[in-house]
């Protein structure tokens, strides 16, 4: 009798080893370690500690498990602690399961609705190739700033995109996936993801420690990549600033195509305003004024149009300023900004302007072009046009450069907070 339980010991420790070798560390520990080991007919019972954990096992790992065990001349069945009447279904049941996702309202909307910025031209084009059919470049994946219209360019993937396109924001991927779940129908939601063109998930951070969901969503992106399906994530950070993913799944995210978005500029806050039937002096002063987040700009022209019809009156510079006061920031004009640093700087405004490649000026025109991004909304063409027409090839170089320098410049790094500050104040 003791033998023959020191044998079957013996046994379990060998399937326990096999099947760590079959799957990933990390899931192994959070997954398959916790569970009871048993054999008991010919079969390996495995004993999970509530529903959802056998639910997800036999979903994902079914298919490793029942491989392992078979080389061991077994079979498996996976039950919850306590419960060992109910079984949790399994993989090949035959069983036909149906998915309904919950409705989402899809928005139809044109790329022509997106206002494009010389920064965000990239990334605009990256996505059209991406409505207009298969690219090589899956997933691909797009991140920046709260209010740049990130949501927007997927929205007008999702309506222009060929083929079927599923859209989903990441919280409810989350929900849908633990649904399918407590539902037992896990197998027909994977086959509804599968079953696209083009997949689109919005703020992909809402899977963030949620280690179930992550696997599973892991596995989507890995199996719609061979399938040469297109995959499109947005986020606000790139996938290696990604908090609570582990370096592998931070990886995947980032072999395709990783593309940044910049925050709208002046001239787009303009474009929108203007767009939404704003009079342009008033819009011209408001997008100078305002924070570079395309939610505050929508936010400020549903108020300006609203006002207009409530009060039957047109929004003038001076109802702008009573209207938005809370909104809207007292700033110098640019020009007056460069002025007050090329004082500060010791250099003369003419030589800023100017053909000068000494390096004194050089250096103090580099330096104005980043103080006048960061303390304004301005695109880059215009900060060019600020110090003496440069163009935006040569403004996004100096930015480049600077940020370089700041690295290991603690002094050049105060001198520039502190003129943004100024500039600001």
């Amino acid at each position: 009798m003791q033998a023959t339980a020191t044998k079957q010991m013996a046994n379990l420790e060998n399937i326990r080893g096999a099947i760590a070798a079959k799957i990933d560390a990390a899931a192994f520990t959070s997954w398959i370690s916790p569970l009871k080991f048993d054999i008991c007919d010919g079969v390996l019972c495995l004993s999970a500690q509530n529903q959802f954990s056998a639910d997800y096992i036999n979903g994902v790992y079914s298919g490793v498990l029942g491989d392992v065990v078979a080389e061991f001349g077994l079979g498996v069945k996976i039950t919850v602690a306590g419960a060992s009447h109910m079984t949790a279904p399994v993989a090949n049941d035959n069983a036909a399961q149906s998915y309904c996702p919950a409705p989402v309202k899809n928005e139809n909307i044109a790329f022509d609705a997106f206002v494009e910025s010389d920064e965000n031209a990239f990334v605009v084009s990256a996505c059209r190739r991406v409505a207009a059919g298969p690219v090589s470049f899956s997933p691909l994946f797009i991140y920046g700033p709260a209010g740049c219209g990130k949501t927007l360019l997927a929205n007008c993937i999702n309506s222009a995109a060929t083929g079927r396109t599923i859209m989903m924001t990441g919280a409810g991927f989350v929900a849908e996936f633990s649904r399918s779940l407590a539902t037992r129908n896990i197998f027909a939601f994977k086959d509804f993801c599968r079953n696209c063109d083009t997949f689109i998930l919005d703020d992909v951070t809402a899977l963030a420690g949620k280690r179930a969901t992550m696997d599973e969503f892991m596995q989507l992106v890995v199996d719609l990549r061979v399938a040469g399906k297109n995959i499109v994530l947005t986020s606000n950070v790139s996938p290696n600033n990604l908090n609570g993913f582990d370096r592998r799944f931070q990886s995947l995210l980032a072999s395709g195509l990783v593309a940044d978005m910049a925050a709208p500029n002046a001239t787009v806050c303009r474009t929108i305003l203007m767009r939404n039937g704003v009079a342009r002096d008033v819009a011209e002063f408001i997008s100078m004024r305002t924070p570079a987040d395309g939610h505050a700009i929508s936010g400020i022209a549903n108020k300006i149009a609203t006002y207009s019809e409530l009060m039957n009156a047109d929004v003038t510079i001076d109802v702008a300023t009573r209207l938005l006061g809370d909104t809207l920031k007292r700033v110098r004009t640019p020009i007056a900004m460069v002025r007050d640093m090329c004082e500060k700087l010791g250099v003369s405004y003419d030589a800023v302007c100017g053909a000068g490649r000494s390096r004194a000026i050089v250096l103090a025109r580099q330096i104005m072009m980043v103080v006048l991004k960061r303390a304004t909304n301005m695109s880059l063409t215009e900060i060019g046009n600020m110090v003496g027409g440069r163009d935006h090839a040569t403004v996004l170089y100096a930015i480049r450069q600077i940020d370089k320098m700041i690295g290991c410049d603690l002094v050049l790094a105060a001198q520039i907070n502190q003129l943004v500050a100024e500039c600001h104040g």
